[in-house]
């Protein structure tokens, strides 16, 4: 692949098949566990060509070598599972609901040391810092939108000796590519934006760093988190309208920010492409776009906010997010959501819709409230 081409342009090209005389366009669907002896793969746990053909795509798009697993929380989990008993890990308090879970069981069972920071204050994370074995990073976190200072944060991060992960689900390698400021780690669910049809589940792992590579594929092949080669064929196809899906929600999600901020019903609007959000000017900075998720507080409680999102007739009250079709929900719904996220908040992931039928179904769920 060159790499002198954009995202876009990478994004239909990459992870085909080589040219040849009536060759294939798209690589292969490959149903096989077991391989004749002399090969790299082995056996079917340890690779697949419907895996690698999706792995080169997103590799091409985040800038490092990638591993596909079944789920996001797999892909999580493998990184953690690096970590020595007793290593320090250093995250933010309030992020992806699964993530939390999972840093707290494991503090609490004595497995790893965790300490919870905000990671928009960037002076609380550099404090944390020594001693910390892997800095783990979601910006913008979910739901709230807040914004790590990516640059500042990982080069302090490298210099004390710390391990950088990056969860780049919401921002995404068009608007941000952690490897290229220094982390050593990007994380994805590759069943949001990068496939972006709400039918599968997957995540991948993308490193430039080729012994951390060696160990995360260690990790998969004795763990067994591997994707499946249908979704990974599905994934693929999704990636290719990946950019197209994404600058649409993107150019909508700021859109309704700026309509539902100018809303007599609506307490606070959180989303950096805002110039009156406390995250803009340090989004705007070094971030490419503000991506297409936002989150509104709704006057009143969690009953109001639960009437708002069952009013809806176009947007989906579900969970998830990343697809092209708008997605909406009050997230302290969820019992292990973060505590200090406010229980009237709504996240709204924003698809494809025209922008006018999304505004007019806001505004009538908001009246029945």
């Amino acid at each position: 692949m060159d790499d002198t081409y954009r995202a876009e342009t990478i994004a239909i090209t990459s992870g085909r098949p080589a040219p040849s005389a009536d060759g294939a366009l798209n690589p292969v669907i490959s149903l096989n566990s077991t391989f004749h002896v002399g090969g790299p793969v082995g056996y079917g746990r340890y690779g697949n060509e419907t895996w690698e053909a999706l792995e080169v795509a997103i590799g091409s798009l985040e800038g490092g070598k990638t591993l596909v697993f079944s789920s996001g929380m797999a892909a999580i989990s493998a990184v953690f599972s690096l970590l020595p008993v007793g290593s320090v890990v250093t995250a933010s308090h309030e992020g992806y609901s699964g993530t939390m879970t999972l840093l707290k069981s494991l503090n609490d069972s004595g497995r790893i040391e965790v300490r919870f920071v905000d990671v928009a204050k960037t002076e609380d994370v550099l404090a944390a810092l020594p001693g910390t074995s892997l800095l783990w990073l979601e910006s913008p976190t979910n739901p709230c939108l807040h914004v790590a200072d990516l640059p500042i944060l990982i080069a302090a991060a490298k210099q004390c000796g710390s391990g950088v992960a990056v969860d780049n689900t919401f921002a995404t390698p068009l608007v941000q590519k952690p490897l290229s400021l220094g982390a050593d780690i990007v994380m994805h669910s590759v069943s949001k934006y990068l496939a972006g049809h709400s039918d599968l589940i997957m995540g991948s792992i993308s490193t430039n760093d080729e012994a951390l590579f060696s160990r995360i594929s260690d990790a998969r092949k004795l763990n067994g988190a591997i994707a499946g080669p249908f979704e990974a064929w599905l994934a693929l196809r999704g990636l290719r309208t990946f950019p197209l899906r994404f600058e649409r929600a993107q150019s909508n999600a700021l859109e309704l920010a700026k309509r539902l901020a100018a809303h007599q019903g609506i307490a606070q609007v959180y989303y950096p492409g805002l110039e009156s959000d406390a995250n803009h000017l340090r989004a705007k900075s070094f971030m490419k776009g503000f991506g297409a998720v936002l989150s509104f507080t709704v006057l009143g409680g969690s009953h109001e906010a639960d009437r708002v999102c069952a009013a809806s007739k176009l947007i989906t009250n579900a969970t998830s997010l990343g697809g092209v079709e708008s997605l909406w929900e009050r997230r302290r719904r969820w019992t292990l959501e973060s505590a200090s996220v406010p229980e009237s908040l709504i996240r709204l992931s924003v698809g494809c819709e025209n922008i006018e039928d999304l505004w007019s179904d806001i505004q009538q769920s908001l009246q029945h409230a």
